[in-house]
């Protein structure tokens, strides 16, 4: 019996060049049966196929990691509407000259939050630089949702210093893309929330919230939940911004009511100090410089 060839680069390139030209140019494919599985759109997209997507979410990033040799990460969240310190200096000096007085205010406040932008840029740059102490299998990466605000703060800490970082984004209706900080190799995008978050907890030793909203508060509890339940090994994790997290979710109350234990307090530090917050979890770790 006659073994068929095995399905060379040239076969996949064909078959994503057919698809490329009808897209762009209106060639005609032909039918779709004909068509392999992989290169059809149609069946790609159907419902039945949703498990093979998911698979596909899952392992591409996983591969990528394992090949730049990351198997250590800090998880860093918070808002994606904090811009830096220039850029929130430049809107109020616009504001002010406009006369506009909300204008005015909201630029006050983005000055006030470009600090937690400063902050996020200065833990991930003192992780980045401890972290190149490390033997390489040891080393932690920085690793975000690849957006703007604090993410790209995060993203940014690593690059100023030269060490690859990771950005797992998320397609949503409006267009969003990576930013510009993260290790082209390691953007990646995401069309399920779900895998998405996975990879967040897969190689996480540690998770650093600072402020934020809706998407900042699911990813926190998701993983407060996973090491609460026993799912997930313990990690520390650190609230940044006492004063925020400690006036947005009266802990205390949960307690009172009996929704919480008191040692759930235990499952994450507060802090207001980049340096204390990679101080914390290196003393979780006992993480020392090599001599």
């Amino acid at each position: 019996m006659q073994i068929s060839n095995p399905l060379s680069e040239t076969d996949l390139a064909d078959a994503w060049a057919q698809l490329h030209d009808q897209a762009h140019n209106g060639a005609l494919l032909q039918a779709n049966s004909h068509r392999l599985a992989f290169a059809d759109p149609e069946f790609m997209f159907r419902r039945e196929t949703r498990g093979i997507r998911m698979q596909l979410e899952l392992l591409k990033p996983d591969l990528a990691q394992s090949e730049h040799g990351i198997e250590h990460t800090v998880v860093v969240y918070g808002s994606a509407r904090f811009v830096d310190p220039e850029q929130a200096a430049d809107q109020l000096a616009e504001a002010q000259a406009s006369g506009d007085a909300e204008r005015i205010a909201r630029a006050q406040q983005a000055v006030r939050n470009a600090q937690r932008y400063d902050q996020a840029r200065q833990f991930a740059r003192i992780v980045a630089t401890d972290s190149l102490k490390q033997a390489p299998q040891e080393r932690i990466y920085i690793c975000t949702g690849g957006g703007p605000g604090i993410m790209e703060a995060a993203n940014r800490g690593a690059h100023d210093v030269g060490v690859d970082n990771i950005g797992l984004n998320i397609a949503l209706p409006h267009e969003q893309n990576g930013n510009r900080f993260i290790t082209p190799d390691l953007s990646f995008k995401f069309h399920y929330f779900a895998l998405r978050k996975m990879h967040f907890v897969m190689r996480a030793k540690a998770l650093v919230a600072f402020p934020g909203g809706f998407g900042t508060l699911d990813e926190l509890f998701e993983v407060l939940t996973l090491v609460q339940t026993g799912k997930s090994r313990p990690v520390p994790v650190v609230l940044f911004g006492s004063e925020f997290w400690k006036k947005l979710i009266n802990f205390e109350l949960l307690i009172e009511e009996g929704t919480i234990s008191r040692k759930d307090l235990g499952l994450f530090h507060y802090t207001d100090d980049p340096a204390e917050a990679w101080a914390l979890i290196k003393k979780h770790y006992e993480i020392g410089e090599k001599t």
